[in-house]
């Protein structure tokens, strides 16, 4: 646990921004959101490639599917980040911005969760989110790190998502 300079709330580690006053919790040199590449044609994930296929398309380790829209949102730079929506006049920033993706619309929290790959296994954790995380239907608690697999469906409020593994 870390506490923030600011405020003297205490935080998860690996946390970048205090949820509770905004402020810097780490030193971060370069660090800064992903950009998507723009996906000319949506992707039906029905029949979406998933798994190395998908990793591949991308050079990716992980590739998200977002449901309503279909189209396929590639990770790779990183071995976790974390999930939310950029808000105006805020310094809080997630490594993977989905405010393109009506974000705010369904309930996606500024800094919502965090996605990890560690030896082999990769986990999500809930940041304390207002709308909740989701894995295939079950809200997960929060700070507490779950397991993905290969398929399953993560709601962040309720922006829908398939996870494909590499």
């Amino acid at each position: 646990m870390i506490i923030c300079p600011s405020c003297k709330h205490t935080e998860v580690d690996g946390t970048i921004f205090c949820s509770e006053c905004g402020a810097q919790m780490i030193r971060f040199d370069g660090l800064q959101t992903q950009n998507f590449p723009d996906m000319p044609v949506p992707v039906d994930v029905t029949t979406a490639p998933m798994g190395e296929e998908a990793a591949e398309v991308a050079g990716a380790w992980i590739s998200l599917h977002l449901l309503e829209s279909g189209q396929i949102l590639p990770v790779s730079e990183r071995s976790d980040f974390t999930l939310g929506r950029v808000s105006d006049n805020q310094p809080i920033m997630p490594d993977l911005d989905l405010s393109d993706y009506k974000a705010y619309d369904n309930g996606v929290s500024r800094l919502h969760a965090v996605i990890r790959r560690n030896q082999g296994s990769v986990m999500i954790m809930d940041l304390g989110s207002a709308n909740g995380t989701y894995i295939n239907g079950v809200r997960i608690l929060p700070n507490i790190e779950q397991p993905l697999r290969h398929g399953d469906v993560v709601a962040l409020g309720k922006l829908k998502m398939q996870v494909a593994l590499s």
